[in-house]
């Protein structure tokens, strides 16, 4: 309830502070952010069944600080400053009191972003698609291979580092960033799933680790995904205040649903809502990796992925009621 009366606070803060057009634009923010994140409320409600309620309740209350604060305010002036090689302080300094040249400077930084969130994101889709133990199938003709294909070795990796190193190819001007931002990428999602997985089995000893690491793996996942809508969010609005708590409201909002999903066992009765989501996750990567070199409206993406979760959606009632 703490956050949801902060929520509603922080809104009606900025209709009084900055006037109704600044609510409007802070409202359009909520929206783009759920739109763009309502694939990963899916794929993290599968990674939240495996913590203990202790914490599935941090997850939305120490994480909202971690999502709201870190992911979408600190996080993009971090890699601000490594892509332009100036200090945190500075750019910090510029995107409170000089958002327009803040904005130019986040929108220079775009290839290690999308670089970044979209080799991560690419690891997700395919590390649940090439899964050799996946029965249950979707879009039974294609998945049925791709989780044959499960049994080489590390395929995913071999697959991803292909796919860095053909876009890189293409980008002379900034092949070095786009690789080194990619494969920081594919390794942080290895080493992630590698500690997640560690503590997979939970007994009395190490369950407090395991549900860490799971907290870990949930809030980079959902930096991974939070990059491409704070990036659009400049195109609404260069006040940092209004996109922290624009965005920031779309991201409770998010977590909420996730937390419900789990409580209500919605991914039990919604058969194939995770493979949807993980198509959605594929698109947002493809479209991020995509935007390297067009402009991609953030619209486009998000409506993408709402087509994915809406047919699996579709496609698991008709399983249910058959």
């Amino acid at each position: 309830m703490v956050p949801t009366a902060i929520s509603i606070i922080a809104l009606l803060a900025v209709a009084g502070w900055l006037g109704a057009t600044a609510f409007l634009t802070a409202l359009l923010l909520v929206i783009l952010e759920v739109t763009l994140s309502f694939d990963n409320a899916v794929v993290n409600a599968k990674v939240l069944e495996r913590m203990t309620p202790q914490w599935q309740r941090r997850f939305l209350t120490w994480g909202i600080f971690v999502a709201v604060f870190l992911t979408r305010a600190v996080l993009p002036i971090i890699i601000v400053a490594a892509s332009v090689m100036i200090s945190p302080i500075e750019v910090g300094k510029l995107a409170f009191f000089d958002p327009g040249h803040y904005a130019e400077m986040l929108e220079s930084a775009k290839y290690t972003i999308y670089s970044f969130g979209g080799m991560f994101l690419f690891m997700v889709s395919l590390k649940y698609f090439f899964d050799a133990r996946k029965e249950r199938h979707w879009l039974h003709w294609v998945e049925r291979h791709l989780s044959r294909w499960g049994h080489i070795e590390a395929i995913e990796i071999a697959l991803a580092l292909c796919a860095l190193a053909g876009v890189a190819s293409l980008m002379v001007a900034h092949q070095v960033e786009v690789l080194i931002a990619g494969i920081i990428g594919i390794v942080l999602f290895i080493v992630i799933q590698g500690i997640a997985n560690s503590f997979a089995v939970e007994t009395s000893g190490v369950a407090a680790h395991a549900g860490l690491a799971l907290f870990i793996y949930l809030n980079i996942l959902d930096a991974a995904f939070s990059l491409d809508s704070v990036v659009g969010a400049f195109a609404l609005s260069t006040q940092l205040p209004i996109i922290i708590i624009g965005l920031g409201v779309g991201a409770y909002f998010v977590r909420t649903l996730t937390v419900y999903m789990v409580q209500k066992g919605t991914l039990s009765e919604l058969v194939y809502i995770e493979h949807g989501a993980h198509w959605a996750i594929l698109g947002l990567a493809l479209a991020m990796l995509a935007s390297l070199f067009v402009d991609v409206p953030e619209p486009v993406t998000g409506l993408v992925g709402l087509g994915f979760l809406l047919v699996a959606y579709i496609s698991s009632v008709r399983t249910v009621n058959a």
